[in-house]
């Protein structure tokens, strides 16, 4: 039996294996050769589309934490593995116009729709930093944010009655309170100027002011709508809008602009002022959602005398109970507004006009719509899948990469001067945020209707939040809530 080496006489060799192999590994490092470690989570081989950068092509995109490591040509190596060979790989959708939803039933209705933000820029809280504490103790599927809502802002201030314009004190006290806001969080100015029509022209000049110089946008439900000449239109109420945006210098938005301009020749002339406005460095966009009805409650000012010409010319039973799908009568309309309104469902959009809005390059998706308690309008739980099934697939009103961008970039650049982390969101890139669809082009589509709205959009067989799956291959995934809040960087 031959003797051991001594111990010190078989290290040698080995320090100097050691040695040589650092030597390798230090050039091979300056020739951008070393194999990093696995990723954490790969997606490989899917049809990735970055509306950024154009990139509309075959790719593999590998994730470390909660971005985006690599988007590349080759195979990758991950501790998670996704398959998207034959699927679409987008960034997350950007639901801009929807109450972040309280309770999961909201949520998952949104995640399977492809939504890994939900902010409220309708309106919002004048609590701002009470609303953001309250989300993140209940953690949430999505990231969420708020805007500061000029209705809120006038109740506080104790100007409660919508015919009365606020007095020079309550206007002040209303400046205040927002600036509070925006200080705590709040991404906006909310505006819902419809339901209160005695506002006057200067509270939405002097909020504009204020998000000027906060640099935060300010998103409308305008004044008018409805094709009522000549000063409670819906064209008198996008040249406010603009005006406003002139003046001050804030960005502004026209929201769900397919039920704020409903008459077909009104939505030409709409899109051809936000276009001119805009091409004369005026920052005024819209967005639109994929329904020819919209929803609100009858005790709102909207279903004062003259409703059925604002909307026009429906009728009673144009306007269906959320609750239970009921059409109206004259008489079961008067029971409810004298009960204080039912929140209801009105049929009186084109199709052609939600095309035209859909089609226009300034116009975004949005949804405007959340499901509580399995009831609610469709939309909120279909507006983007219904998009890419009806709208790209089925009729081609769009193609598909400008569809991802209306869900994606548009909305992110829109919030990118109030919150500077959404420069990461909307893209698939190096360093963005690992929010990440991977949807079937063949099969996605809405499933939810009018009389059965709470039902899951398909198709989207992965949604990743901030890194973490969410879905996975069609399943929702229990305990996943990595939402973030999205906050004003002041």
């Amino acid at each position: 039996m031959a003797a051991r080496e001594p111990r010190r006489s078989h290290l040698l060799p080995r320090i100097g294996i050691s040695l040589l192999g650092l030597a390798f590994l230090a050039l091979a490092s300056m020739n951008g050769i070393v194999a990093q470690e696995p990723y954490d989570i790969a997606i490989i081989g899917g049809h990735v589309i970055d509306p950024e950068t154009g990139l509309d092509a075959v790719r593999s995109i590998g994730i470390r934490g909660d971005l985006i490591a690599v988007v590349s040509e080759e195979g990758l190596d991950a501790a998670t593995v996704i398959d998207a060979r034959g699927l679409v790989v987008a960034p997350g959708f950007i639901d801009i116009l929807a109450s972040p939803p309280r309770a999961d039933e909201g949520a998952v209705f949104k995640i399977f729709d492809g939504v890994t933000s939900v902010v409220s820029m309708h309106g919002g809280p004048v609590g701002t930093a009470e609303w953001y504490e309250e989300r993140g103790r209940s953690g949430s599927f999505h990231h969420y944010g708020t805007t500061v809502g000029h209705g809120p802002l006038r109740v506080a201030a104790g100007a409660t009655d919508p015919y009365a314009a606020a007095t020079p004190s309550q206007l002040d006290s209303m400046i205040e309170l927002a600036r509070r806001a925006l200080t705590e969080g709040a991404v906006g100015i909310g505006f819902g100027v419809a339901y209160v029509p005695g506002a006057s022209r200067l509270e939405v000049l002097r909020l504009f002011e204020l998000a000027a110089a906060e640099g935060v946008p300010c998103h409308l439900h305008i004044r008018h709508f409805g094709p009522v000449p000549p000063s409670n239109s819906s064209l008198d109420a996008v040249e406010e809008v603009i005006a406003a945006a002139a003046v001050t210098g804030a960005s502004a938005q026209i929201v769900h602009i397919g039920s704020m301009v409903a008459d077909p020749a009104d939505m030409a002339a709409a899109l051809w002022m936000i276009e001119g406005a805009r091409s004369r460095g005026i920052d005024v966009m819209a967005d639109v959602y994929p329904y020819t009805a919209a929803s609100t409650g009858l005790g709102t000012t909207t279903f004062d005398d003259g409703w059925q010409q604002r909307f026009g010319g429906i009728d009673y039973d144009d306007l269906e109970l959320v609750s239970n799908g009921e059409r109206l009568t004259a008489e079961r309309f008067n029971t409810f507004r004298a009960q204080g309104g039912a929140p209801v469902v009105i049929h009186y959009i084109p199709e052609v006009t939600i095309r035209a809005a859909l089609a226009h390059p300034l116009v975004m998706v949005a949804s405007d719509g959340v499901i509580q308690n399995g009831r609610g309008h469709p939309r909120g739980a279909g507006t983007f899948a219904r998009v890419l099934g009806k709208y790209v697939r089925e009729s081609s009103v769009i193609e598909l990469t400008e569809a991802i961008e209306k869900m994606t970039l548009m909305p992110a650049l829109r919030l990118e001067a109030s919150v500077d982390g959404m420069k990461r969101k909307g893209r698939l890139q190096r360093g963005s945020d690992a929010d990440i669809v991977v949807f079937d082009p063949e099969t996605v589509g809405d499933r939810a209707t009018f009389a059965d709205p709470a039902q899951r959009s398909v198709g989207m067989r992965w949604v990743l939040v901030g890194g973490q799956v969410v879905i996975s291959d069609g399943e929702l995934r229990d305990g996943a809530r990595p939402g973030r809040p999205i906050r004003h960087d002041r």
